[in-house]
């Protein structure tokens, strides 16, 4: 049984679709078939039933499904505790959120490595999708992110919150905003429901980023009106931003993630501890 065998299994098992797999995983139909073939002559059942209204996974699939998952992710964990990890006995690979990264990661960092001084560390920014997935997968051991995706091989702790201010070029006030002139964020599905019920007029604004620092550059060059973190309001004030006094801030809960059979351990807990103790402190 190979990887490729697993991942081609575990892509059907949410497209339910031979030819959305096919897409997905850059591969003809014939290939997937061929792959699906290889592993229930492998397990000597049968996994999926193929009919007109799609792809169903049969008793035997259903079963399978969470071992698939959990030997995907084993073997990755294995593949990367052979890597070379230099003088480290241990290497983890950390994701964070993107808006996160600036304001955060060194302090983080400085704490992991203190209380982890034989572990090696890569840090990589990201959004929250991704991460999920790369956790699911293996490829990441820990991340700090916005939102929480629905997975059974997933563990999510709240460790806090953020809060993104609006600020304006034109004026300090609500009734100064024009949506020709606001620049929408979009930083995750939570933010998106509180922006819409604090703002319904800006909704249609024809200009959004999901990113702090994109908001920010588009800001600077455009003028205007945008949320965004409290330390990049500071740096926009000496360029005649304001913060809007009658719009209230937009609070982001954080949360950390890792995998399941992580969730006891005494490593996972340290980071989840100093990540929580570092994110009070702001």
């Amino acid at each position: 049984m190979t990887p490729e065998l697993l991942d081609t299994f575990l892509d059907l098992v949410e497209t339910r679709s031979f030819h959305r797999s096919a897409e997905r995983l850059g591969l003809t139909q014939s290939t997937i078939s061929a792959r699906v073939q290889a592993l229930e002559t492998t397990l000597g059942t049968r996994l999926f039933q193929r009919s007109r209204s799609g792809t169903q996974l049969t008793t035997e699939g259903l079963k399978f499904e969470p071992h698939a998952r959990a030997l995907r992710h084993g073997w990755a964990e294995a593949r990367r505790a052979v890597e070379p990890t230099g003088a480290q006995a241990v290497a983890l690979r950390i994701g964070i959120q993107n808006d996160l990264a600036a304001g955060h990661i060194g302090d983080w960092v400085s704490g992991f490595r203190r209380a982890l001084p034989q572990t090696g560390f890569y840090i990589e920014p990201d959004y929250s999708a991704q991460m999920c997935s790369d956790l699911v997968a293996g490829a990441l051991d820990f991340a700090v992110l916005f939102s929480p995706r629905a997975e059974p091989d997933l563990h999510f702790a709240s460790v806090g919150q953020i809060a993104y201010r609006l600020i304006s070029s034109d004026g300090d006030r609500r009734a100064d905003l024009r949506p020709e002139r606001y620049i929408r964020a979009n930083y995750s599905p939570a933010f998106e429901v509180a922006h819409r019920a604090l703002l319904p007029e800006m909704g249609a604004a024809a200009l959004a980023a999901g990113q702090n620092a994109a908001v920010a550059g588009l800001l600077q060059s455009l003028g205007g009106a945008g949320f965004v973190l409290a330390d990049t309001v500071q740096a926009l004030a000496a360029q005649g931003f304001r913060p809007v006094a009658d719009v209230p801030a937009i609070t982001q809960p954080v949360f950390a993630a890792m995998h399941l059979r992580h969730r006891t351990s005494a490593m996972h807990r340290r980071l989840l501890q100093i990540v929580e103790r570092q994110l009070g402190r702001r």
